[in-house]
């Protein structure tokens, strides 16, 4: 998966800064998310990544704190510290990150330990369904929380849409069908393996983007949908046991 110009730009003197003082330590650096998507905005996205060290090394990480100040400005997030051994015991905990990482992920230094990680439907399965339940309280949460208020419903349903990509991306591996990767292909060919209505899900994304603004009456609805079909993913992925 290749790393846009931009973003080697970018990321490569980070990468430089951490190699010099502790290149002995680490085992290897990915590039991981949605940088390398064609969901990737220059303006609003970051550039997420994950050092693997050879052992875990505090020094290392506080080595790390004051280069996360100089470059969040450039959108380098904070990068996810971790070691192989850790990985490996990790696989059953966080399945849908790991399958995420496995799937969308471009190493730049070291040996490429994600691309073979094996990842258990049993284990995947399970945090799905969690997931799942988890948004549906969120949701009814959120919605109660807004007591009728407009802008609070909007600022709701923008920051709940977060999460829920990765997570379809984990539904369709489940049925075992080729997993796409960006956004909107993934949303279709959820739609079209579970039948659920998913367009909801299309709408929400347009209007964290600010592309779409409904008024209160249409926000209703679109809280309806949501949970409605993320209820019905639900009992899908229930079926699946």
């Amino acid at each position: 998966m290749a790393v846009r110009e931009s973003i080697k730009k970018v990321f490569e003197p980070f990468l430089k800064e951490i190699l010099e003082s502790y290149r002995e330590e680490i085992h290897s650096v990915h590039i991981v998310g949605s940088c390398l998507t064609p969901d990737y905005d220059e303006k609003t996205s970051d550039i997420n990544s994950i050092v693997v060290l050879k052992e875990m090394n505090l020094g290392f990480v506080e080595f790390l704190a004051p280069l996360g100040r100089k470059y969040k400005k450039r959108s380098v997030a904070a990068p996810l510290i971790m070691t192989p051994e850790y990985i490996q015991n990790s696989l059953d905990v966080f399945p849908i990150e790991f399958f995420n990482f496995k799937l969308i992920h471009e190493t730049v230094y070291g040996e490429d330990l994600l691309k073979d990680l094996s990842i258990e439907n049993r284990h995947m399965r399970l945090q799905v369904e969690r997931e799942l339940k988890t948004k549906l309280i969120w949701l009814r949460q959120g919605y109660i929380s807004t007591m009728g208020d407009r802008r609070l419903l909007v600022e709701n349903l923008k920051n709940s849409i977060k999460g829920y990509i990765p997570l379809f991306r984990a539904i369709i591996s489940l049925f075992g069908e080729e997993v796409p990767v960006a956004s909107l292909e993934v949303i279709k060919k959820l739609e079209e393996i579970t039948k659920v209505n998913c367009l909801i899900y299309e709408k929400i994304f347009m209007l964290k983007k600010g592309r779409i603004s409904p008024g209160k009456d249409e926000l209703d609805r679109y809280f309806e949908e949501y949970y409605i079909s993320t209820e019905r993913l639900g009992r899908i992925v229930d079926e699946l046991s």
